[in-house]
């Protein structure tokens, strides 16, 4: 969390680890707010882009999401990994996610597949058309050799986007010698 000071008043700001590694360590910065009104508590979400406030705004439309879970969400995986996920279907590394399992996974996919997929461009950039079972087992080796999942997951789709057509072993060499 971050304490924004308001003419002396601190607002506790809850954030996600993408904002914390986005925003410096100066005193001054310009964070997006979401405000989570229950029964028993106002609890305020900052966000360093709008491309992550509203990517957690639609997920916590989403069934069984509440903002805790979807801020734990936007600190597994960027934005842009997150709508890869859900828009290419891939129940694994949504269910990857701490504190979701194969229903909500599932639910999650379901509800916004197509309300992402409608702001994609038709050929994706950031990923390949590569295989997902490759990168699964590259992504599975790497966390036998003790390599955690986040860093390896980054450094293997680097690699896909130098080099889409690598095969498993040829993934690996190349993580292994980023990492």
């Amino acid at each position: 969390y971050v304490v924004i000071d308001v003419n002396g008043i601190g607002y506790k700001i809850k954030i996600s680890l993408q904002t914390f590694s986005s925003i410096t360590q100066s005193e001054y910065c310009k964070l997006l707010t979401h405000l989570s009104v229950k029964e028993d508590s106002h609890t305020l979400f900052g966000f360093f882009d709008e491309s992550e406030r509203d990517l957690f705004r639609k997920l916590i439309s989403v069934s069984g999401v509440g903002p805790s879970t979807a801020q734990v969400v936007l600190s597994t995986y960027s934005p842009d990994e997150i709508i890869h996920h859900i828009t290419s279907g891939d129940v694994s590394a949504v269910k990857s996610i701490k504190g979701i399992g194969a229903k909500t996974a599932q639910r999650i996919i379901i509800d916004l597949q197509d309300k992402l997929a409608k702001g994609l461009p038709t050929t994706d950039l950031l990923f390949s058309k590569m295989d997902n079972t490759i990168k699964e087992e590259a992504l599975s080796a790497l966390e036998v050799l003790g390599y955690s999942r986040k860093q390896s997951e980054k450094v293997i789709d680097n690699v896909i986007q130098s080099s889409p057509d690598s095969s498993v072993e040829a993934l690996i060499k190349a993580a292994l010698n980023k990492l």
